[in-house]
């Protein structure tokens, strides 16, 4: 019962949907860090390669771009075709991708929950359900203990919010409902294919520097981190590890959870109510 057997990744097939920047570029660090094949998609080909070349260059795992519009259901099939060509199994999804609106109430739109609870919930089920062939076979690869029960489980990661488990201060009504939402697929996802090897969990994750949250970090960083009882904003090292370990050993028993990766903001909030 080692570190590296209780926690080590190597040689694992991962993919992190919106891996070019911000969390899941921190997580696919982790996983190359780590000796992972990692592939990142994301709209923009050109951040893809850029990032894919950059993290490979940190060795020792490898990093593929595979550009694609999750919005877009053709998209995913391609996505989902362009990881099948190159693997036989996928051992960790990483459902990172997902988009954020805020609005006044009076005048928030009904074009941000179409394109919220498309990406942030609807994509997250489409392509998880295309990439269950190949989860299922890191699953099998993996085998099974004598009683039954897989060794090593395929992971499926979601990445939400802590604003899907609590009601936020801003005016983000889609984004916060669509990760509630997300918070409880991910649930059901855990019930449904914990018995073919597939776990399932929720990362709730708090302030973290990315592109998604600068605005709010430069306007309001100090509040923020007021409400955070460990004082800080998160860094790659914490969601990156979070992921590290629900993809390893150490982690292979959990399914069905929202584990908070936010510094204790969850915490501090409900002491006010």
């Amino acid at each position: 019962m080692d570190i590296h057997s209780l926690f080590g990744v190597r040689g694992k097939v991962v993919l992190v949907t919106g891996g070019s920047r911000g969390i899941g570029k921190m997580i696919a660090t982790g996983f190359i860090r780590n000796g992972c094949r990692v592939y990142i998609s994301a709209r923009s080909a050109k951040d893809c390669d850029a990032t894919a070349a950059e993290l490979s260059a940190l060795g020792p795992g490898v990093c593929v771009a595979l550009p694609a519009d999750l919005q877009k259901l053709g998209e995913v099939d391609r996505l989902v075709e362009a990881v099948s060509q190159r693997e036989t199994v996928l051992n960790v999804l990483v459902n990172n991708a997902g988009a954020t609106w805020g609005e006044d109430i009076d005048t928030y739109p009904d074009k941000a929950w179409t394109k919220l609870l498309t990406l942030n919930v609807q994509r997250v089920f489409t392509l998880t359900q295309k990439l269950l062939p190949l989860l299922r076979r890191a699953a099998e690869q993996g085998g099974k203990e004598e009683a039954g029960s897989y060794k090593d489980p395929a992971r499926v990661i979601n990445i939400g919010s802590i604003n899907g488990e609590r009601v936020p201060g801003m005016e983000t009504y889609a984004y916060a409902a669509s990760k509630a939402a997300l918070h409880q697929l991910s649930r059901h996802l855990a019930l449904r294919l914990g018995g073919e090897g597939i776990t399932s969990n929720v990362l709730a994750c708090g302030p973290f520097e990315s592109k998604m949250m600068a605005h709010t970090l430069a306007t309001a960083k100090d509040v923020i981190v007021s409400g955070v009882p460990l004082a800080r904003i998160g860094t790659p090292e914490d969601v990156a590890g979070a992921c590290l370990f629900l993809s390893s050993r150490a982690g292979a028993y959990i399914t069905g959870a929202t584990i908070a990766v936010d510094g204790g903001h969850l915490v501090h909030t409900n002491s006010k109510l």
